[in-house]
């Protein structure tokens, strides 16, 4: 129905158009032929004031009665060029124009013969020339022709007012056609918008209810993590705490299983000194025993160190949160020249740039800073003069991004997401670690609602991004994400 009226619409308009160009151009037909009946009017009138003023000449021989005679003569010159000019363009007019134009001409040539013979002296001449009746005939001939003319030309002109008047009865129709489609249109719009707006509130009210149902279904199964999350960690907790005291005993009995190697040690020396002992014997506390002892002890300390890592991130997520302003130029500085000594010991340099401040949560920052400075330190490429640069600027949307880049081994393309997982390094294991500082950097970032990537190629360096809110909002104050 709208394309069925648009269309309609769009032809009312045309036509509407079309029948005000023809209305214009049969007006301006009208307004010419008004002129032209003036310019015939305008020479018969011309003619007559010459003849009179050519009589007065002749019967009084006054000089300034050729004045008004000869003022005659050129105001009837443009009216005869614009009735030649207009039979020009329309042929069917040539024949009277032509009968104008020449009666004006044999009278305008009897009347200058009259005035001539005057001016010479030869008015009896003059008079009976204007006796002969020649010039009235003329006079007469042309009121005929001009009489003529102007009849042709009213009758033209009532005919081209007809079709104006036709023209401007079919334009009112169309206009009013145009108004109805208009009103049509407005009432189908507004219809159509009625059934959108009634269909929006429909699709609205839907997602509302869908969405009531969601976010109850969102902070059920929100409340469910929360609690699994709390279930995790306090496992987490327990299970490091548990394994520490079997781990302590272990460790303890090694001890004294080392120091009871170094008694009986002791004495099989002192059995040497008065008789011969048995190689195997020998072996066995000499070489097997503190052996086996130190793969104990080893494997003791590593799982420590994995324990006390696991209570750490157990820690950490049961940490209450307290946002606050952090100068982070100054937070920064003060981590490189932490390390100063070991930066100084391998010819390396650490700049920090100036930071955009942020609202956070403090030791969260310094550990995640801190972190990533002590890695790339770690990782430095021995070949080149290490250089490691601390970024950052603030970015629209009320965030903040650091960056911590340096110019160390890099990473492979394919470790780029496996080093943030738990006990996954990646590159030559010439350094000790047991893989957790990134996933610890992850985790901290992620409780303090930001994100870490990593952009490094393998013997160029690494760059780690870290994109933050500028201000840190928790649950309740002083609580934990």
């Amino acid at each position: 129905m709208l394309i069925l009226v648009f269309g309609l619409l769009i032809v009312v308009n045309a036509t509407t158009f079309v029948m005000i160009q023809r209305t214009a151009s049969v007006n301006r037909t009208i307004e010419h032929a008004q002129l032209m009946r003036r310019a015939s009017r305008t020479t018969l009138i011309s003619m007559l004031n010459a003849e009179t003023a050519q009589r007065g000449f002749l019967l009084t021989g006054r000089s300034d009665f050729l004045q008004p005679y000869r003022q005659a003569q050129e105001e009837m010159k443009p009216a005869v060029a614009f009735l030649d000019e207009g039979a020009a363009q329309d042929p069917t007019l040539k024949a009277p124009v032509d009968r104008i134009h020449r009666l004006a001409d044999l009278k305008w040539a009897e009347m200058e013969r009259t005035v001539t013979l005057a001016q010479q002296g030869r008015i009896g001449q003059s008079i009976q020339a204007v006796r002969s009746g020649e010039g009235k005939r003329y006079m007469d001939e042309l009121r005929a022709a001009v009489d003529a003319f102007d009849a042709l030309k009213s009758a033209r002109i009532a005919e081209r007012r007809k079709a104006s008047d036709r023209f401007g009865v079919l334009t009112v129709t169309m206009n009013a056609i145009a108004g109805l489609l208009v009103i049509v249109l407005a009432l189908l719009s507004a219809w159509m918008v009625r059934r959108y707006v009634s269909e929006l509130q429909a699709a609205r009210a839907t997602l509302d209810a869908a969405n009531a149902g969601l976010e109850d279904k969102v902070r059920e199964r929100t409340g469910d993590l929360m609690r699994a999350n709390e279930e995790i960690q306090r496992f987490a907790y327990i299970v490091s705490h548990d394994l520490r005291a079997p781990l302590v005993n272990v460790m303890g009995y090694t001890s004294e299983l080392e120091q009871a190697g170094r008694v009986v040690d002791k004495a099989i020396a002192d059995a040497e000194k008065t008789r011969a002992v048995d190689a195997d014997v020998i072996m066995a506390v000499r070489e097997d025993m503190p052996e086996a002892i130190g793969f104990i002890r080893a494997s003791t300390e590593k799982m420590d160190r994995l324990i006390n890592a696991i209570l750490k991130l157990s820690r950490e997520g049961r940490r209450n949160l307290a946002p606050e302003t952090l100068d982070m130029t100054a937070m920064a500085q003060n981590i490189a020249d932490s390390v100063h000594h070991q930066t100084e010991a391998s010819g390396a340099r650490i700049e920090v740039q100036p930071l955009p401040e942020i609202e956070s949560d403090r030791i969260s920052m310094e550990q995640i800073v801190g972190n990533l400075i002590d890695n790339a330190v770690k990782y430095l490429d021995a070949s080149r003069p290490g250089e490691i640069v601390v970024s950052g600027e603030d970015v629209p949307g009320g965030w903040v991004v650091y960056r911590v880049a340096d110019n160390g081994r890099g990473i492979a393309p394919r470790d780029h997401e496996r080093i943030f997982e738990l006990f996954r390094r990646s590159g030559k294991q010439d350094r000790s670690g047991e893989g957790l500082g990134l996933a610890f950097v992850r985790n901290s970032v992620r409780r303090i609602g930001g994100t870490i990537d990593v952009e490094s190629e393998l013997g160029k360096g690494s760059t780690f991004l870290l994109k933050f809110p500028k201000r840190l909002i928790v649950a309740e104050p002083g609580g934990a994400l």
